[in-house]
């Protein structure tokens, strides 16, 4: 397995000001790597910093301090439509709403359209065209589903189409954020078995960003899990799933969805309260 980080997130802090007297901490000193060709879970409840990660990561949003290294270059946001296209070469995002990237009054082949011409400046009309029915076929789909509007499709196949609208920049790194949290059980681990597929078949590295551990171990390799903006364990998989120290970890995994659970009284109260 490669050892050679893609990712390199060093002492990050970001500090949200919700008024004159009260501040959160989304992100207090927070270091962790993605090795290439791997996949990285950020794991933690709503609130814990995972999604602010994320955002910087890709430079949506600025740290307060601390550095962002991908494949050995700076992360920091910008406005340059230049370094803008060489990001998006290296770096592509899926959210866990596609809708936001799609156009209702369009076919969704619109939004694959879209970037190929940003990135594929040799591809004419036709050229762009074929490669937009590649996209769609990679990820599962036909060209009935490129040629339908979102509001003919499913949940399950806008997200696909998400998917090959971030494959469409040919990045070295996808990251998901809560990317099939929305989706039933089904139809996530069908988008959880192509993700596998895309990232055996392009090398492509990935940071998975999830309240969810039932569908870790089915996904990544290493595993951070963040509490209140920190990062409290981290590990390989079964490092962590399978011998986790931290009892805030050890709630998270109890709280799991498994065949048969039910939710133990109390737990989501001591899941809240418990101590780092």
């Amino acid at each position: 397995m490669n050892e050679t980080p893609i990712i390199e997130v060093a002492h990050l802090k970001r500090t949200f000001h919700l008024s004159r007297k009260a501040s959160v901490a989304a992100l207090d000193d927070v270091s962790c790597e993605l090795r290439a060709g791997t996949c990285l879970a950020i794991v933690g409840e709503s609130g814990s910093g995972k999604s602010t990660l994320a955002r910087v990561v890709v430079g949506l949003e600025s740290p307060d301090s601390g550095t962002v290294r991908i494949a050995g270059r700076d992360v920091k946001p910008t406005t340059a439509r230049r370094e803008l296209r060489e990001r998006a070469k290296l770096v592509q995002m899926v959210f866990q709403d596609p809708q936001g990237s799609l156009n209702r009054s369009l076919p969704v082949s619109a939004t694959i359209n879209e970037m190929l011409e940003a990135h594929r400046p040799d591809l004419d009309k036709a050229g762009r065209r074929a490669r937009v029915l590649e996209l769609f076929a990679e990820v599962g789909l036909t060209e009935r589903h490129a040629d339908a509007k979102p509001s003919a499709l499913s949940g399950g196949q806008k997200q696909r189409v998400a998917i090959a609208r971030a494959l469409a920049a040919e990045p070295q790194i996808i990251v998901l954020d809560e990317a099939v949290s929305a989706l039933d059980v089904s139809v996530q681990a069908q988008v959880l078995e192509l993700l596998k597929k895309l990232r055996e078949e392009h090398g492509l590295s990935y940071l998975f960003i999830t309240h969810d551990l039932s569908v870790v171990r089915d996904i990544a390799d290493d595993v951070v899990v963040m509490r209140k903006g920190q990062i409290i364990e981290r590990g390989t998989v079964d490092e962590v799933l399978d011998a986790p120290r931290d009892p805030y970890t050890k709630l998270l995994i109890a709280s799991a969805p498994r065949p048969g659970w039910k939710p133990q009284r109390g737990l989501r109260a001591a899941l809240l309260g418990a101590e780092a």
